[in-house]
């Protein structure tokens, strides 16, 4: 190579700005990417599908938590009956009578259909949450255990996943509310938690089962890091993304089992609001009061259908980004 060739400025000076090869590039020529955090963002923006479960997702998270404070009256209190939408009912307060305005009428026992529907969002907010958590920490637990011992281990815990996993979540759930002999929200949680504990697992294990291979973690075992220190400060923080979507995805489902338990009547508490125990209610007057099944309907169906949306744009902002750090 000619003097004039030669360089002490680098490659760039060699081949010119943005013309260095790939197979020569170092860590200073490649552009930065932008992290993980952020390409999940940008790809939730730019799908609109997500951005509008976004938004209904936290509509439904503001008036579940605020429900004391948005409901126009207590669930409990009674009106006339069976009365329609936009219809108004009589009350005698301090002995005089008002006119009570109800948007979305009255059930078969007088209360505000509205107000029911508010307050049973409390309800599905508070089992989707509760039962998500409860499956997403035992089920990842095993998975990751099982994942990264392998051996005996593995076998013994898969097995009683595979045992979980052949029974549908819906009979699942049921047969552990018989044992408990029991209603309340919080047997309906454990239940229901119990019934999707196998799809964390079977995900966690999977996971684990290829980043225990990595250099990293044969680096984390020489230096004498215990073995519960690289399951949950190593492995897991990188294998979190696709549970994160599996725990998204499965929140719709807790509230698809909540409302059919109560619907069935086995879920929650008779006395407690629920979008199921409204269907149920409604259900004998689907031909004079239809009201009283069509609206608790809609919110389980908007409120499942933003969850799946949101789940999705998650996934695939996640796909997304991987792509291109891989790149």
């Amino acid at each position: 190579m000619s003097d004039e060739n030669r360089t002490d400025g680098g490659l760039g000076d060699v081949y010119g700005a943005g013309e260095v090869p790939q197979e020569y590039e170092t860590e200073e020529n490649v552009p930065d990417h932008d992290s993980t955090l952020d390409q999940i963002l940008q790809g939730m923006v730019n799908d609109k599908l997500a951005t509008v479960g976004t938004i209904t997702v936290g509509l439904f998270i503001f008036v579940a938590v605020l429900a004391p404070y948005i409901a126009p009256h207590d669930p409990g209190t009674t009106f006339d009956f069976l009365v329609g939408p936009g219809g108004s009912s009589e009350v005698v307060v301090n002995g005089e009578t008002k006119q009570v305005w109800h948007p979305l009428g009255t059930d078969g026992f007088g209360k505000d259909l509205l107000s029911r529907i508010i307050y049973g969002a409390r309800i599905s907010l508070l089992v989707a949450g509760a039962t998500a958590i409860f499956a997403f920490t035992i089920g990842t637990t095993l998975g990751v255990v099982a994942g990264y011992y392998r051996g005996v281990v593995d076998d013994v815990l898969m097995r009683f996943i595979d045992f979980l996993w052949a029974f549908p979540a819906l009979i699942l759930a049921i047969g552990v509310l018989a044992f408990f002999d029991g209603l309340g929200t919080l047997n309906v949680i454990v239940a229901i938690g119990i019934a999707y504990i196998d799809d964390f697992t079977r995900i966690a294990r999977s996971e684990i089962l290829s980043i225990r291979e990595e250099e990293y973690i044969t680096a984390s075992r020489s230096v004498g890091m215990s073995d519960l220190r690289i399951m949950f400060s190593e492995i897991l923080p990188n294998a979190v993304g696709p549970l994160l979507v599996q725990l998204t995805l499965m929140i719709p489902l807790t509230i698809l089992a909540e409302a059919g338990l109560t619907f069935l009547g086995i879920g929650v508490s008779p006395t407690t609001p629920s979008w199921g125990r409204s269907l149920n209610e409604g259900q004998g007057y689907i031909t004079t009061a239809w009201w009283i099944s069509l609206f608790p309907g809609l919110a389980i169906m908007i409120t499942v259908l933003a969850f799946n949306l949101l789940g999705d744009g998650l996934r695939d902002s996640l796909n997304a980004g991987d792509e291109v750090s891989e790149r």
